[in-house]
């Protein structure tokens, strides 16, 4: 049987476990973006905390994905269900570029445009959220951009725990020592990982071309 005639045949179980995946994406990214974009904030109005929070993240950057999963198991509440510990692994997996990227962004905002902001009469909050953030959203979204593709792949390896997927093609192809399974899986994720960057990287560039 071809590739071809494989996907053919499992086109509702493809459908079904891709939306699977998107959905574990989805609510990690999510959870990552709510955590991730506040803690980078916090970081530029408290430096002394930078190097505990980045250096925390890149730990958790460092842990093999399985082994972290495994880490993760004997907590209470997440344990129970294997889609609340994937969740919950992919987020933190997430959050390093994202902090790093809200950091980053905000703190190379142009102190003249601060101090310009500042003597119009704006409260620091006023300057965050209309100067600070906006100048920054293009690096911002650099770090999205990279979370996104890495939550993609890591997600796949989430099948191991129970959580379903595109890894089940993966997985269930390597057991069976079938390239079509595997292929099966891996092609609709790297197609959504490439369909991502593109969609992030394209908002990127519509935010950073000039007003006219």
């Amino acid at each position: 049987m071809s590739f071809l005639q494989f996907v053919a045949k499992h086109r509702l179980e493809i459908v079904t476990l891709t939306i699977e995946h998107l959905w574990l994406v989805c609510w990690s990214m999510a959870i990552a973006l709510a955590v991730g974009i506040p803690l980078g904030i916090l970081l530029t109005k408290r430096p002394r905390l930078r190097a505990l929070v980045l250096g925390s993240n890149n730990v958790i950057q460092t842990i093999p994905s399985l082994a972290l999963f495994g880490l993760l198991l004997p907590v209470p509440w997440l344990g129970a269900r294997a889609d609340r510990l994937t969740i919950t692994a992919l987020a933190l997996y997430a959050l390093l570029p994202i902090v790093r990227n809200t950091y980053t962004g905000v703190r190379e905002v142009d102190p003249t445009v601060l101090e310009v902001a500042t003597g119009m009469g704006l409260t620091p909050t006023q300057v965050l959220w209309q100067v600070e953030l906006p100048l920054a959203t293009p690096v911002i979204l650099g770090g999205v951009r990279v979370a996104a593709v890495i939550t993609i792949g890591v997600a796949t390896v989430a099948a191991a725990i129970g959580s379903g997927g595109l890894g089940e093609f993966i997985f269930r192809g390597l057991a069976m020592v079938d390239n079509n399974v595997i292929l099966a899986g891996a092609i609709p994720a790297a197609i959504m990982a490439l369909l991502a960057d593109a969609a992030i990287g394209l908002l990127q560039r519509l935010i950073r071309r000039p007003r006219r």
